[in-house]
């Protein structure tokens, strides 16, 4: 079995325990976690063969960071100790009801923004893989970071490995260059990786800020969503890059803070056909209402990773059952606290077969 590969940025998660406020708080939740890293775990949890690549500085906690991957059973063979640089760190607070999360970044000068594309042995990295997952977050952390991004997707593709990437826009990190806003410089910047990719993957807020396409008229952050108007969302991203082959739409319906409604669409540019999940008995779509949300973060990776994990598996690879085991993938997530989707695959599969009760399983 041929490796996924991802690459990107891993820090330590600092969050306020049981909805506490961060000036409440005196103690934290730590786990380690980044958007890349989390995309290998599901892949793993699901019975794939993952492998992540970054930087880390040496010390204990970059230690005990290697130790959360590994214990899924992801392939750390690539990731590069430095010298120089420091673990990332972000911290959550919890947001419920009315009251959204918050994340604050502290990320600058970590070893993955200041480690160069030519410190990856690429070569070895490809080797036994056939596909790289990258996202919009590592390229904002830094110029270098963006260079190894756009490096990655490249050496990818001289391997013959298929390249998806998740646009993942994230505002208060695109600021390495004072020439222009952050919207300015993540299209600036991921214009030149998206030629080299095969599968996108994001929300209709990326779509907007990080290629100026919108979805008509549609607010999501009124609580509703006009599902009609995403495919012409993918017919344009794939208009501006042909070589896309297929564009994943999240689509959110934030109610509250801990009520979503959760679906997506996957838009098979061949055949120029959007597929829906999930669905109801009658075909139509239905989005999961996800209540009580246990944490959300990394609900996007989870999607993410249920994805190719379907993509790259025979019995799973058609379009509509892949966006119907992404989608169930990153629904059950939300019921999981930290980044990491622990779902397996037969829990997955069981959602997608219509049970949904959370009922006892003896």
């Amino acid at each position: 079995m041929k490796k996924v590969v991802t690459f990107g940025e891993i820090m330590g998660r600092l969050a306020s325990p049981a909805n506490l406020r961060l000036r409440q708080t005196r103690e934290f939740e730590v786990t380690y976690a980044g958007a890349e890293a989390s995309v290998a775990a599901s892949i793993c949890n699901f019975g794939g063969k993952a492998r992540y690549v970054t930087a880390l500085p040496k010390h204990a906690l970059a230690d005990a960071t290697m130790d959360s991957v590994r214990a899924v059973g992801i392939d750390t063979d690539f990731i590069l100790r430095t010298e120089t640089g420091r673990l990332g760190l972000y911290f959550l607070e919890t947001g419920a009801n009315q009251r959204p999360s918050n994340v604050i970044y502290d990320r600058a000068e970590s070893s993955v923004a200041i480690t160069p594309a030519s410190a990856y042995d690429w070569e070895g990295i490809f080797k036994d893989a056939h596909w790289l997952h990258l996202s919009g977050i590592t390229p904002a952390l830094s110029k270098t970071a963006a260079e190894a991004t756009l490096v990655a997707a490249q050496k990818a593709k001289e391997a013959g490995a298929s390249v998806s990437i998740d646009l993942n826009f994230r505002g208060k990190l695109w600021g390495w260059d004072s020439d222009y806003s952050p919207k300015e410089l993540a299209q600036k910047t991921m214009r030149e990786i998206l030629p080299f990719i095969d599968v996108v993957v994001g929300n209709e807020e990326d779509c907007h800020d990080v290629l100026g396409i919108q979805a008509g008229d549609t607010d999501v952050h009124s609580g509703t969503l006009d599902t009609s108007r995403y495919p012409d969302v993918a017919r344009q991203v794939i208009k501006q890059f042909p070589n896309v082959s297929k564009v994943a739409i999240t689509l959110r319906e934030s109610l509250s803070a801990s009520h979503n409604n959760w679906g997506a669409m996957l838009f098979d540019a061949l055949t120029d056909t959007p597929s829906f999940a999930p669905l109801d008995e009658k075909g139509d779509y239905t989005p999961y209402q996800i209540r009580n949300i246990v944490d959300r973060v990394g609900g996007g990776d989870s999607f993410a990773g249920g994805l190719i994990f379907a993509l790259t598996t025979p019995e799973l690879r058609k379009t509509q059952t892949a966006v119907n085991y992404a989608v169930a993938a990153s629904c059950l997530k939300h019921s999981i606290k930290g980044d990491f989707n622990y779902s397996t695959r037969a829990e997955v599969e069981r959602l997608m077969g219509g049970n949904a009760s959370g009922r006892v399983v003896r």
